[in-house]
């Protein structure tokens, strides 16, 4: 059975690890066939580390939680899709 992830809560109502399980579990339930290779997730973490953009797991330009849109296989990276 898939994990229950929070759709509604606000940061400000769940505890670190919360939101951690929560983005977490929220990866997880992407399905198969929307989702990129672990080699490739990996890889385009990688380069949103090293980016000036990234702040607390979110991207400055976009807003996005990084680790969900790197997730995505048709996602890129919102600097540019040059980068990824």
């Amino acid at each position: 059975m898939a994990e229950v992830f929070c759709r509604r809560c606000l940061l400000k109502d769940m505890s670190d690890s919360e939101f951690f399980e929560s983005v977490s579990a929220y990866v997880q339930n992407i399905p198969p066939e929307q989702k990129a290779p672990e080699t490739l997730y990996r890889e385009r973490l990688g380069k949103c580390t090293a980016c000036d953009q990234l702040v607390n797991g979110m991207c400055a330009l976009c807003g996005c939680f990084v680790e969900v849109r790197a997730a995505r296989r048709i996602r890129h990276c919102a600097k540019s899709s040059d980068i990824w």
